[in-house]
């Protein structure tokens, strides 16, 4: 989109661009999402920005109306392979607050200077911003969600300093973290009656465009290993649990199916609430959870090219918004789409790690590669599992998903249809045709999605 094209979408409010870019008002100081119900300001005061981070950088502030730092995260991160988009997936998982932009490099196979470079250069802003900006969120929420200290949501947001928490807090949000706090909702201030998080954090986890819950909730109630996750109540009413491994601690989310809507334009959220062990978890807690369920993609675009498809059409016009669901933990992923439901039970009642505080019947974390690799280190898969362990096959955000292919059909036992399924769901792939499939071009770059469609309509097998 060029600049004309973007003040078209704020002019009429369109929230399909949400999170897409932010506009900044000069006159006022403040940026926000296109969809923002305030008084469309004169084309002459507005600057666009490709992220939040690069309007802070600028010394814009967020709007307190519409919340300009709890939109869906921009669509693009999902679909590209290149450096930028892999950086932002692993700095969206809290790779920057836990190994600095040293270890983001590493990740990457850039120097700190290169990446530095190539973000700033297509974002306007480099990974320390970009990251200060997705600690200011995480604050946000604790502040307005949680009865905790400010000192000690200063820490569990990523921060370095207390002093560090305010002077951000108050050049985000053009207030004290107190007044942040004393504007929640209703309902924030309303959960902040107990001192701790021990009821859970209450979350929205927003999406653009309209969201299937069904099909999504069916796949994984077919899926859901006895012990690590489950799916109850009625279909539409559906609560998904599961417990997680973090790299700070364990947490025990429940995911709500029944997406709220707003009143006024479009998007939604699904409701939901985490529990950990240690709240620096947070970020990348919902991160995983936002890939989860896919919530970060843009169906206008996906739906607008499968539409256009003769056979594809009615499927999409039964079900816009449908998502290619990935997963909450890629290596977790890996070892179930190669033993299958059954087997992967079997593994987590053998050698799965208890959870210090049960939760119903969420009982155990899956276990690590490293324990499987040393207890059953025979077949494909301790072939699997001691790759993952060891790091010949990566599946973080960042890895190059090109490259963690070849690296998973070079093990023995591990088929080129596994590998699909793997880079579909672990690697967030948009555009994976299985062995064999005969995909026409014009299904690109979202192939995977209309397999969902395929699939979810009963005219291929579910996998």
């Amino acid at each position: 989109m060029d600049e004309d094209s973007r003040y078209e979408a704020v002019r009429s409010r369109d929230a399909r661009f949400d999170g897409a870019f932010f506009f900044a008002v000069e006159t006022t100081g403040i940026y926000c999402r296109p969809s923002c119900p305030a008084v469309t300001p004169k084309r002459r005061n507005v600057r666009f920005f490709a992220t939040a981070a690069a309007a802070q950088g600028s010394g814009f502030r967020a709007c307190r109306r519409c919340r300009p730092d709890a939109v869906p995260g921009s669509a693009d991160w999902n679909v590209r392979a290149d450096v930028v988009g892999r950086a932002m997936r692993l700095i969206g998982d809290g790779v920057v607050d836990r190994e600095g932009v040293a270890g983001l490099a590493t990740r990457l196979g850039y120097s700190a200077r290169q990446v530095q470079r190539q973000l700033t250069a297509e974002l306007g802003a480099g990974p320390v911003a970009l990251a200060r900006a997705q600690r200011s969120h995480t604050a946000r929420i604790l502040l307005q969600t949680t009865g905790l200290p400010v000192t000690e949501i200063a820490f569990a947001s990523g921060f370095a300093s207390v002093r560090q928490f305010n002077d951000t807090i108050r050049a985000v949000y053009a207030a004290t973290p107190s007044e942040l706090r004393a504007a929640a909702p209703a309902g924030g201030r309303a959960s902040r009656r107990t001192p701790t998080p021990s009821a859970g954090i209450p979350l929205r986890l927003a999406h653009r465009g309209p969201y299937q819950a069904g099909p999504v909730f069916d796949l994984l109630q077919r899926e859901a290993v006895a012990g690590v996750e489950e799916v109850a109540g009625p279909p539409g009413r559906r609560v998904y649990r599961r417990a997680l491994r973090l790299p700070y601690g364990t947490g025990i989310v429940a995911v709500d199916e029944r997406p709220g809507t707003p009143r006024t334009g479009t998007g939604g959220w699904l409701d939901a609430r985490l529990h950990l062990t240690d709240l620096r978890d947070l970020t990348t807690a919902v991160q995983r959870l936002r890939r989860l369920f896919d919530l970060d993609a843009d169906p206008y675009a996906v739906d607008e090219r499968l539409g256009a498809d003769p056979r594809l059409a009615p499927l999409v016009a039964a079900r816009p918004g449908l998502r290619s669901p990935g997963t909450a933990d890629p290596e977790e992923l890996a070892v179930r789409a190669l033993v299958g439901r059954a087997e992967a039970e079997r593994l987590v009642e053998r050698y799965g790690k208890a959870l210090d505080a049960p939760c119903g019947s969420l009982t155990h974390l899956f276990p690590e590669p490293a324990v499987l690799a040393g207890a059953e280190p025979g077949g494909p898969l301790g072939a699997l599992t001691a790759a993952l362990a060891d790091g010949a096959v990566r599946l973080d955000p960042g890895v190059d998903r090109d490259d963690a292919q070849r690296a998973l059909l070079g093990l023995p036992g591990l088929d080129a249809r596994t590998a699909a399924v793997v880079r579909t769901r672990a690697l967030g792939d948009p555009d994976v045709a299985p062995p064999g499939a005969d995909l026409p071009d014009t299904w690109r770059p979202w192939r995977s999605y209309a397999l969902q469609h395929l699939r979810t309509a009963g005219e291929l097998e579910n996998r």
